[in-house]
């Protein structure tokens, strides 16, 4: 997949250049408002300062900046034994040489992302609720298509991407908002000038409402457009990571029809990286297909359980180009990829108990995540000691017994 990741460096190189004229044109645009037409070239020189940080902190820590975002939390092990599980063997299929580090996001809604800089420094989050809806195939297929993400360089991108397209729709909302402000003071400053001064601010100011709209969207815009062939080929690598397409298939149905609400963590900025869109509406899949800034999930659906015969690249080109009848996006590097056959499913369907038990777990999950300490007393009882307990021990309601808190919970 060499020429996948060359193409994934270079469209991070042609993204920062493009993304850098978004942000000095606003720079021009917001001197000039602030400090006359002459102002202009001191909001330039201000946006290029602003890019050069941007980028050093992009490299330095945008991963970073971006979890905290999505509020994802890091875990050990012992939170959920089957997603270390997972992630350690999807690590062995891909052939990198460390595991990424693994977070929740303490959310209902289920889905996931990946970002990082480089294979090496990659990290993996799921929400609460995608841990409890997946079965053992699913929650496999989904870590499956986020470790393509990390094996073809897109987590690169996806995070000077979302610093960058933050910083646009950031500045541009300052733009709009400090415009009226500074159009008062423009006023009275071009009063002097006569007509002509004020026809100049009038001009400035429809250029800076024009440009505060059109910014952003431009933005957005060049974001997605190098973003819908990169999650098809995360898809048909989780298919062959795992050789079941069936399993990340069913995964994406389970996400795109979740009744659950919109994903809290999520914002326009972030929403990209994730394996669904997370602005989805309730229960509404051909809504999503629409709306979404990813490819259509029943698309996405239908071309993965078309693989009937193989998991190879070549074996998803050919259902990616039997389904949508376009060209395929696998490059031809890959389609020399050796055939691999279809493994049988690892687990039976959830029964409805097996479902409900699942859906408890979400919430002992977010629990977990948020610092609750789980006391199970002798009677049976199983309490859930928030974070900010300060006594060292607690009474169970059932059988009065006295129980220990913990002392890194008590502290």
């Amino acid at each position: 997949m060499w020429e996948l990741i060359r193409a994934n460096k270079r469209n991070s190189i042609i993204l920062m250049t493009l993304m850098a004229a978004i942000l000095l044109l606003l720079g021009y645009i917001i001197g000039a408002l602030i400090f006359g037409p002459t102002g202009g070239a001191w909001g330039i020189i201000i946006a290029a300062v602003v890019w050069l940080i941007l980028t050093a902190v992009s490299f330095a820590g945008g991963d970073q900046i971006l979890l905290m975002a999505s509020r994802a939390q890091p875990v050990t092990k012992e939170v959920h034994p089957q997603l270390f599980n997972v992630v350690e063997e999807m690590t062995i299929a891909a052939g990198l040489s460390k595991m990424p580090k693994i977070y929740i996001v303490p959310d209902p809604a289920p889905n996931a992302f990946a970002t990082g800089r480089k294979p090496q420094d990659a990290s993996i989050a799921v929400t609460a609720g995608l841990l409890g809806r997946l079965n053992r195939d699913e929650l496999q297929g989904v870590v499956a298509h986020e470790m393509s993400h990390i094996i073809h360089r897109d987590i690169l991108y996806v995070t000077l991407a979302g610093i960058m397209l933050g910083t646009i729709v950031l500045l541009s909302e300052l733009l709009i908002r400090g415009m009226f402000y500074s159009s008062l003071g423009g006023r009275r400053r071009y009063s002097s000038g006569g007509k002509g001064g004020g026809e100049a601010m009038i001009l400035l100011v429809i250029v800076a409402i024009v440009a505060a709209i059109l910014a952003p969207i431009m933005a957005h815009l060049l974001y997605f457009a190098l973003s819908r062939r990169r999650e098809y080929l995360a898809d048909a690598g989780a298919a062959r990571l795992t050789r079941y397409p069936e399993g990340l298939a069913s995964a994406l149905e389970k996400i795109s029809t979740d009744p659950s609400p919109q994903l809290a963590a999520a914002n326009k900025v972030t929403a990209p990286m994730y394996i669904v869109n997370p602005f989805k509406k309730k229960g509404q899949m051909k809504l999503s297909d629409l709306t979404s800034t990813h490819p259509p999930i029943s698309e996405r659906i239908r071309i993965l359980r078309n693989m009937t015969h193989g998991v190879s690249y070549k074996d998803y080109s050919q259902s990616y180009t039997a389904t949508t009848h376009h060209k395929t996006i696998v490059p031809p590097s890959a389609l020399r990829d050796n055939d691999r056959n279809i493994r049988d499913a690892g687990e039976k369907p959830a029964t409805d108990k097996r479902k409900a038990d699942q859906m408890r777990q979400v919430g002992d999950i977010m629990r977990v995540v948020n610092g609750f300490a789980f006391l199970t007393c002798a009677c049976g009882l199983k309490l859930k000691v928030p974070p900010n307990y300060k006594p060292n021990t607690v009474k169970c309601p059932r059988c009065g017994k006295i129980l220990e808190v913990p002392k890194k919970q008590a502290g």
